[in-house]
């Protein structure tokens, strides 16, 4: 499967320690060091994954995936009082490679 999502954390950070070691310059609308902190989680996994401006993106088994999104709104958690999940699936048994392949059929149809 592949899920693509996006973690936000609204509210005062939950953990003092978070104010005092966002980057230098961040301002309170920033989610960077949040959104910086879910990636780590997801790199570390070792699933194959890809990061926009938007989303974050993993493939993997059902069990696997879920638990990555699940440690990655944990890593979120401190930068708010609450934490927004956006979350899409696309569900496929018997596919794997498709977070680069899904993509290379669409260059293909569009002949580039």
């Amino acid at each position: 499967m592949i899920v693509a999502f996006s973690l936000q954390p609204t509210g005062t950070p939950s953990d003092p320690s978070v104010q005092r070691d966002l980057a230098p310059g961040s301002d309170a609308a920033s989610v960077h060091d949040a959104v910086a902190a879910a990636v780590r989680v997801v790199r570390e996994s070792g699933l194959p994954n890809r990061t926009s401006s938007m989303f974050t993106e993993i493939e993997g088994e059902w069990d696997e995936v879920m638990d990555v999104v699940k440690r990655a709104t944990a890593a979120v958690a401190p930068y708010g009082t609450r934490v927004s999940l956006v979350l899409k699936a696309d569900i496929r048994s018997g596919y794997e490679g498709q977070l680069d392949a899904k993509v290379e059929r669409l260059e293909t149809a569009l002949g580039d």
